[in-house]
């Protein structure tokens, strides 16, 4: 059946827009935005660290509270105003409608109304830093009883409480989240109503089948923190007192409602990102994705066991010892499912005829990087360990190699896969191998060391490390130094995939050359390049799996998902 084109507006194409491809990349572009100014925020605390006291190129003289309120904000910049757009909301735009071969979203004006209540929660964030008193500083937890109370404490006037830093973080927070939850729905109703003839639930491309169960962990487990966030707004503004014991409230509820969305979390950004892999690596070492359903399974199991976990945040809190072990054989527990998952990928390369394309690099060194803090997570899981090393440099290394692999290995090697797809223009390899190895190199050289000094003590959020007199701080300020350099080193770096990204929009669009490069199987490369509003001239009907590469017996090479033919649904599901 043939679909109907109508011609649009420059404003309601590229701006006001319902199409699910450039509300993708509107969230995608709006991600990368804010990394610059986590990156920037970043740079200036990471060189008052290595150089305590010293003028800050392009920035000046760094005061304390100013220190803590840059290692707050990048924290929380980074989590829910990068990794979830990028992420969820523009992967999720770009690849579920035309993946599963529809021609947009079950809710397009949602849609577009969702990538808007994102973009102003962004600018309520950037203001923050900008009224009196400065951002919030409390830490990106956002813990009472630095981010409760502002109403009697410091703002008695009820106005000056609601426009405080801390309030309009927690405003941001409760937009960005109204945001998630639009997109989440629509891509669930859209996966569940609006699949092609023949797109069985078994059909579906891995990546499609991540972002929902994603979407589901998201929905499910951030209510809890709405009605907190909604309670602490309330402590600020108008002087309740939820979390004030003096009048009866408990700090530590406010804890138990973050983490019990936080942690989940930590897999709402994990699995698109996993999701993105299972799409690249069978392509580039033209073999079926080994165990296809049991990679299903696993996520499914993983997403129940992500909600029970929430407590291992919460060691040092006074939890009973009991409790403390039982969260603790939670935490190993859900390492064995992301184990079947990661065994699965190595299977699938076993044996394979690998091309080590651009977008194959950033998978591999996704795998690689993952690994050391999916161990090292292990440890933490442990409450005797995590005793020790919690508000440790170790806790902030771990917590950088779980979730920067995720969110920026996962999206450049997206970007570089889908890029000719969505554009129907080509990345520079060459650009991209050197982005690449700059990136892995200096994000190395920027973390590892800082495993050895919180293994020594060495605690987080001290913006002096040098007027400590009660150890040596020469070991550790050597570290510091090294980590500094690298960074501002990997900031850099990301200028050869701009200048990279911008030279390649300028050139002439090759439509053949773009259509479907990678020889993939799945129903997005069947498109034009880049595809129009609406995807698809004609719905297309599936008749097998998306991962039908170098079947036994056959002489072609892959067979696409819509082209009529014989069924061997990914080899037998291996």
């Amino acid at each position: 059946m043939e679909m109907s084109t109508h011609q649009q507006s420059f404003w309601n194409k590229y701006i006001f827009s319902t199409d699910h491809k450039v509300i993708g990349m509107q969230y995608s572009i709006m991600g990368i935005i804010m990394a610059g100014v986590g990156g920037f925020l970043a740079y200036i605390f990471r060189y008052n660290l290595a150089y305590p006291g010293q003028s800050i190129p392009l920035f000046g003289h760094l005061a304390p509270l100013q220190y803590n309120a840059f290692v707050t904000c990048h924290g929380m910049i980074m989590v829910f105003w990068v990794g979830m757009p990028i992420l969820l909301s523009g992967l999720g735009n770009l690849l579920i409608p035309i993946m599963i071969g529809t021609d947009d979203m079950a809710f397009p004006t949602v849609n577009m109304l969702s990538f808007w209540i994102f973009f102003v929660s962004a600018l309520v964030l950037l203001t923050s830093f900008f009224v009196p008193g400065g951002a919030f500083g409390g830490g990106w937890t956002m813990y009472p009883p630095f981010s409760a109370g502002g109403y009697l404490n410091r703002n008695p006037d009820f106005f000056k409480a609601l426009f405080s830093g801390t309030s309009l973080m927690i405003l941001a927070v409760a937009l960005e989240f109204v945001a998630m939850l639009m997109g989440g729905i629509n891509f669930v109703v859209t996966t569940i109503n609006k699949r092609a003839k023949g797109m069985t639930a078994f059909r579906m491309p891995i990546v499609v089948w991540f972002l929902n169960i994603a979407s589901l962990i998201f929905m499910f487990s951030v209510g809890p923190l709405v009605a907190g966030a909604f309670m602490l707004l309330l402590d600020n503004v108008v002087g309740t007192g939820f979390y004030d014991p003096n009048r009866g409230g408990d700090p530590i509820l406010w804890e138990h409602l973050f983490w019990f969305f936080g942690h989940p979390e930590v897999y709402v950004l994990l699995l698109p990102a996993l999701g993105v892999l299972a799409e690249i690596l069978p392509v580039f070492a033209r073999k079926p994705l080994f165990a296809y359903k049991p990679i299903i399974y696993l996520a499914l199991v993983s997403a129940v066991l992500s909600v029970l976990v929430w407590a291992h945040h919460q060691f040092v809190s006074g939890i009973d010892p009991r409790m403390a072990t039982f969260f603790s054989i939670g935490t190993i527990l859900i390492s064995i499912p992301f184990a079947g998952i990661f065994l699965s990928f190595m299977a699938t390369l076993w044996g394979g005829s690998i091309r080590m394309t651009v977008p194959m690099m950033w998978a591999i060194g996704f795998i690689a990087l993952f690994l050391i803090g999916g161990l090292t997570g292990l440890f933490l899981g442990s409450n005797t360990f995590d005793i020790y090393a919690h508000d440790t440099y170790f806790v902030v290394t771990h917590f950088h190699y779980t979730l920067f692999p995720d969110v920026f290995f996962g999206f450049f090697a997206a970007v570089y896969f889908w890029f000719p797809k969505f554009t129907g223009k080509t990345l520079n390899a060459a650009l991209g191998k050197l982005h690449f190895w700059c990136t892995f190199f200096f994000f190395n050289g920027t973390w590892f060391l800082l495993f050895f000094n919180g293994l020594h003590g060495q605690h987080r959020r001290i913006n002096d490390y040098s007027s400590f007199s009660l150890i040596n701080m020469e070991p550790y300020m050597t570290f510091e130094k090294i980590s500094t350099i690298c960074a501002i080193l990997l900031i850099l770096s990301q200028f050869i995939f701009l200048y990279n990204l911008f030279t390649s929009l300028a050139k002439t669009k090759n439509p053949e050359l773009t259509k479907n490069p990678w020889h993939s199987a799945t129903l997005e490369w069947t498109a034009d390049s880049p595809p129009p509003h609406g995807n698809f001239k004609v719905y297309p009907e599936v008749y097998r799996g998306p991962y039908e590469y170098s079947v036994p017996g056959e002489v072609d090479d892959c067979y696409a998902q819509n082209v009529p033919g014989p069924s061997f649904e990914n080899n037998e599901n291996l």
